[in-house]
């Protein structure tokens, strides 16, 4: 049976739409802050064909030789106020876990709001919540990003 579950988090960061758009599309901004604290993005295992239907890929890594890779493919891409990428294929999941995210940005006196909506299938609530746990920390590393930058 295929479970989903579903949740939202906004965000108010301190920089224009354009530099929180680059952040999320150009890997040399993408992996300064993209993955918990401990893990690393390194630029060059970071892939990005911003395009519908091009694909993103990004290896985290960390102590003891840790590596995990999530990948998934750009389904809008509208510079620089919407972005609507997959997590794994959520068209055909398989057993694993897939999602959509869609990330909308609004510019108001040179500050960005952004909306971030997660949807998986092969989920339950609790790694829902997990998850949103998870871009919390990955939401204040782009503050620190965009804010440094």
């Amino acid at each position: 049976m295929i479970q989903t579950a579903e949740y939202e988090i906004t965000r108010v960061f301190d920089a224009p739409r354009q530099r929180v758009f680059q952040a999320w599309t150009e890997p040399e901004h993408f992996s300064a802050w993209f993955g918990p604290h401990g893990l690393t993005a390194p630029v060059d295992r970071v892939a990005m064909d911003v395009r519908p239907g091009g694909r993103w890929q990004a290896t985290l890594c960390g102590e003891e030789d840790f590596e995990v890779t999530l990948d998934g493919a750009y389904r809008e891409v509208a510079a620089p106020g919407r972005l609507v990428f997959t997590t794994g294929d959520p068209d055909n999941p398989g057993d694993g876990p897939a999602s959509v995210a869609t990330v909308e940005l609004t510019e108001a006196g040179g500050r960005t709001t952004m909306r971030f909506h997660q949807w998986g299938v092969n989920t339950d609530q609790e790694h829902a919540d997990e998850a949103k746990v998870g871009w919390l920390e990955f939401f204040d590393r782009l503050n620190d990003h965009l804010t440094s930058a």
